[in-house]
């Protein structure tokens, strides 16, 4: 998988989910758990999710051919899209038709220390699997916040790992408050209420991740530092008097689309413009190596031009 893929935390947290879903299930096919069961189902969304983030990745290598002459790039962010709506129907939605039959209908936990124990190793399997994708994103962070990370990543994968290893603690734990409650206060709703806020927990994290999915899928631009980087390399390569427009987009998490207007110094001849415009392209491959295809068009500026975002000036 390509740079900030995140293989390794992805195989983690497919492993451990894995394993914490088996042990899950045989837990509610003793206790009858409606947390245990919401929380069963969730892993096991989630080991099939890490298993869609490796097909995306392995689908984004194939080579570019006549129908997608860009490549296969964004099928790593199609596929983290597909993640974040198999979490919101089959972990949240479940969580939450399970935690409201259970409130309505509420009976008796049993066999609640198999039930306790279980969450209990699965949160010590899901923090090393949480500690795993820290490491991989942490170099990554250069300076941001961790949700500054997550919005501003332009590869998916490590967000959405982050995202439901952080969920499935949370998950976790708010299961294990529900079964302890249960067993506490002899009441059996509080394994229904813990089942709801299970199932909230996993739309919430389901929908931020479709909507920063859904931004990625459409076409986002280069991040600002990185433009901010672009448009400095581009303006001190020789022979630049101005930069009229410039474009980004990402095609790919490590695949970056340039397309841009220059005004070179006048009187140059046509061998001296395209030379020029072979030195501002190898300036911005300089600073920004991702920026696989550039596209510049020597231009005079026109101080009344209109942009409508084509290119054609406005009349």
């Amino acid at each position: 998988m390509a740079t900030g893929g995140g293989t390794k935390a992805i195989v983690a947290a497919m492993a451990a989910n894995g394993s914490i879903a088996v042990a899950k299930f045989v837990a509610y096919l003793v206790t009858g758990s409606a947390s245990m069961l919401a929380e069963s189902i969730h892993s096991v969304a989630d080991t099939s999710n890490q298993g869609l983030l490796l097909l995306g990745g392995k689908r984004a290598k194939k080579i570019a051919d006549d129908e997608h002459q860009f490549g296969y790039g964004r099928e790593r962010y199609f596929w983290a899209f597909v993640v974040a709506l198999v979490l919101f129907a089959l972990g949240g939605v479940y969580s939450l038709y399970e935690g409201i039959e259970k409130v309505r209908h509420p009976h008796e936990v049993s066999s609640l220390s198999w039930a306790i124990g279980v969450l209990l190793v699965a949160i010590v399997a899901e923090g090393l699997s949480f500690r795993t994708a820290i490491r991989e994103a942490r170099p990554l962070l250069a300076g941001r916040s961790w949700w500054q990370y997550i919005r501003t990543s332009r590869a998916p994968e490590l967000p959405v790992v982050l995202l439901e290893d952080a969920g499935a603690l949370f998950g976790l734990i708010l299961a294990l408050m529900g079964v302890s409650m249960a067993a506490i206060t002899g009441d059996p709703i509080w394994d229904g209420i813990g089942t709801l806020c299970i199932g909230v927990l996993l739309l919430v994290i389901a929908s931020v991740l479709t909507f920063e999915m859904r931004s990625l899928l459409i076409g986002e631009a280069a991040t600002p530092s990185d433009i901010a980087k672009m448009m400095a390399a581009a303006t001190s390569a020789p022979h630049v008097a101005r930069i009229i427009d410039m474009k980004t987009q990402h095609i790919g998490p490590e695949d970056l689309l340039v397309a841009g207007k220059i005004e070179f110094d006048r009187g140059m001849s046509t061998s001296q413009i395209a030379d020029a415009i072979d030195g501002v392209e190898a300036a911005i491959r300089r600073v920004l190596p991702h920026a696989h295809r550039i596209y510049l068009e020597p231009d005079l500026y026109d101080a009344n031009h209109v942009d409508h975002g084509d290119g054609a000036p406005a009349h």
